[in-house]
C-alpha cells in the first residue's frame, strides 16, 4: 500500500514541483502589486473557506454542477442518437456532417445572443445554450468511434445475421465505449467553461453570477476563490471518469 503512495507521489512529482513553483512565483508578486490585482495566498484561502464553508454559498456551486451535468446528459443522447443513426444509415452522414460542424463554428457567445432572444426564461437559455454547443462535440468522437470499428469484425457478427439490436450491443457498444469516456473528459471541461458565458445572460444563482458580482465590487480573492470551485469539480470529474477509464478497460495493456 505504502509503495503505491510513494508511486504515486513520485509520478506526480513534476506537477507538484510545478504547481508550488507557481504558488511562490504569485506569493512574492502579491507583495510588489495591489492587492486588489493579485492577492497574496492567506486572502485567496480566506475567501475560499469562506465559499465552501456556507452552505449559502456552496448552494450556488451546486446549481452550476447541475446545470453542467443536466446539460451534458441532454447532449450525449442526442449526440450518441445522431451517431448511431449515422452508424446504422451510413447514407445520412452526407446531411448530418456539414451540419454539426456548421454548428460547432457557432461562438458560444452567439448561441448566448439567440438564447436571449428566443428564451425567456434564464433556465432554459443556459440549457439551450450548454446543448447547442456540447452535442457536436459528442456526436463527432462517437461517430468517429463507430467508423473506427474494424471492417472485418463487423463483417464477421453480420455474417451471423444479428438485429441490430445485437449489433449494438455486441459490437457498436462495446467498441465505442472509449469513444465515450474521451468525449465526457473533453466536454466537461468545455461544458463548464461555457456555463460561465452563459449564467451572465440574466441568472441570479450560480457560479458565474458569483463570478460577475466579484468583479463589480473588484473583489479578486472572490472571483480567484469562485474560480478554485470550478477547479476542484472538474478535478474530481476527471477523477471519477479516469476511474470508469480504468475499470472499464481494464482489459487493455498498460503501457510501462
Amino acid at each position: 500500500m505504502f509503495g503505491k503512495i510513494k508511486n504515486s507521489i513520485a509520478s506526480k512529482k513534476g506537477g507538484i514541483i510545478s504547481i508550488g513553483v507557481l504558488l511562490i512565483v504569485w506569493e512574492i508578486s502579491s507583495h510588489f502589486v495591489p492587492s486588489y490585482l493579485i492577492p497574496n495566498l492567506q486572502a485567496i484561502l480566506g475567501a475560499f473557506l469562506k465559499v465552501v464553508l456556507s452552505w449559502k454559498l456552496v448552494q450556488h456551486a451546486f446549481i452550476t454542477v447541475a446545470r453542467i451535468l443536466v446539460a451534458l446528459g441532454l447532449a450525449f443522447l442526442v449526440g450518441a442518437l445522431l451517431s448511431i443513426f449515422m452508424g446504422f444509415f451510413e447514407e445520412l452522414e452526407d446531411y448530418i456532417l456539414p451540419v454539426l460542424h456548421f454548428v460547432m463554428g457557432v461562438p458560444a457567445l452567439s448561441w448566448v445572443v439567440f438564447s436571449i432572444i428566443w428564451f425567456p426564461k434564464v433556465e432554459m437559455r443556459i440549457l439551450f445554450i450548454l446543448v447547442a454547443c456540447c452535442t457536436p462535440n459528442y456526436t463527432l468522437e462517437l461517430h468517429d468511434g463507430i467508423k473506427a470499428i474494424p471492417k472485418d469484425l463487423k463483417e464477421m457478427l453480420e455474417s451471423f445475421r444479428p438485429s441490430r439490436m445485437q449489433l449494438f450491443t455486441k459490437l457498436i457498444l462495446p467498441s465505442i465505449i472509449p469513444a465515450i469516456l474521451t468525449a465526457w473528459k473533453i466536454n466537461v471541461g468545455y461544458a463548464t467553461r461555457v456555463a460561465m458565458v452563459a449564467e451572465l445572460v440574466g441568472a441570479t444563482a450560480g457560479v458565474g453570477f458569483q463570478l460577475l458580482s466579484a468583479q463589480e465590487l473588484f473583489d479578486m480573492p472572490g472571483a480567484i476563490a469562485w474560480t478554485l470551485v470550478l477547479v476542484t469539480f472538474l478535478l474530481l470529474s476527471q477523477f471519477i471518469l479516469g476511474k470508469t477509464e480504468s475499470k472499464l478497460l481494464s482489459y487493455r495493456p498498460k503501457m510501462n
